[in-house]
């Protein structure tokens, strides 16, 4: 079934989808292009930056939170019991290391911000949108990336690279407690293996994850805001549209930041 695109053609499936991504590359460029001149010459709106940041951080926190207690309890009790088969219980530290800092942590702070505050941000933006505030802002020559887009992929980005912190601990310090209490594992192992198999190259590299994913997850949801259609119906389905399109681009990035970071940053490993 053909659609109509938001110049006027109709196109076919395949060439909505091609227009799309087109239009959301050039906004992303526009976007980031926006946020760097904006941090350089420090013509970020603060007020609405720091309304950004109090918002994602006071809905994407305890989630954040409440997932990686779970999980890191999980892994503890799956590599633990692994370990013991093959006599090698002093390495669950090793494997914590490589699986949260490495892998769940970004990912997790990434599914909070596209699935919380990316949901939010399309929401928010595609309201004003159908009220025609964003038309109402342009004819009044006012760049809406720079006033309204920019603030809200800063918050994304710096919420997402502190939350990646704050869950790295909180998954460690639960598979800590589990690995010890009710595996009756030895602390000094655990962490002993934990410092020397994750290093600092590691943290920088979670940390790049999640900024990376934050600025991902805030582009989508702010294109999909102001690119709304069809009243209230089609905030709704920009809102899933956003969402869905967040989580795919943001394993695709995993992948290739994963692939392609060791190759700029050699791992050094540490025998013993």
């Amino acid at each position: 079934m053909a659609s109509r695109a938001g110049d006027g053609r109709v196109r076919g499936p395949l060439g909505q989808a091609m227009f799309e991504a087109g239009d959301l590359l050039a906004f992303s460029w526009y976007t980031i292009r926006a946020l760097v001149v904006a941090v350089v010459r420090r013509e970020i709106s603060l007020r609405e930056s720091i309304s950004q940041l109090w918002f994602m951080a006071s809905v994407t926190t305890l989630p954040s939170v409440l997932v990686m207690i779970p999980f890191g309890v999980a892994v503890a009790l799956n590599v633990g019991s692994l370990a013991a088969q093959i006599g090698a219980e002093a390495y669950g530290g090793a494997i914590v290391a490589f699986l949260i800092i490495g892998q769940a942590a970004p990912l997790v702070c990434a599914l909070m911000i596209a699935g919380v505050g990316g949901s939010a941000i399309t929401a928010d933006l595609g309201s004003r949108k159908i009220r025609e505030e964003i038309d109402a802002l342009e004819v009044m020559g006012v760049s809406t990336v720079s006033r309204l887009v920019v603030p809200r992929v800063l918050a994304a980005i710096l919420i997402t690279v502190l939350l990646g912190a704050l869950v790295m601990v909180v998954g460690i310090g639960a598979s800590l407690i589990f690995h010890v209490y009710v595996l009756d594992g030895s602390p000094g192992s655990f962490l002993g293996t934990l410092t020397q198999f994750a290093s600092v190259t590691d943290f920088v590299s979670a940390e790049f994850k999640a900024a990376v994913f934050g600025l991902v997850s805030a582009i989508v949801a702010s294109y999909k805001g102001l690119t709304v259609r069809a009243g209230p119906q089609g905030v709704g389905n920009a809102v899933n549209e956003a969402v869905v399109l967040a989580f795919i681009l943001v394993f695709i990035a995993n992948a290739v930041i994963s692939q392609l970071f060791p190759l700029f940053v050699p791992a050094k490993g540490e025998y013993r």
